[in-house]
């Protein structure tokens, strides 16, 4: 079994840090409503809960050069 790490800090109303082995992001957004996380590797992910047992999300990547 792997051993895994993740933290997350809440910076002000809205705003977390979030890290794990691998990487850190920043989520901005409430609990409710939409949220958009930025992570060190490049990832930007948009994502929002609807109504009922719904969910919407898009990630998009960042290409590398070379």
């Amino acid at each position: 079994m792997a051993i895994t790490f993740r933290k997350s800090f809440r910076i002000l109303p809205g705003v977390r840090l979030n890290i794990n082995r691998h990487s850190w992001s920043i989520t901005t957004g409430g609990k409710h409503g939409p949220h958009h996380t930025s992570s060190s590797t490049g990832r930007r992910t948009s994502s929002m809960d609807l109504p009922g047992p719904f969910g919407w999300r898009r990630t998009t990547t960042r290409r590398r050069r070379g």
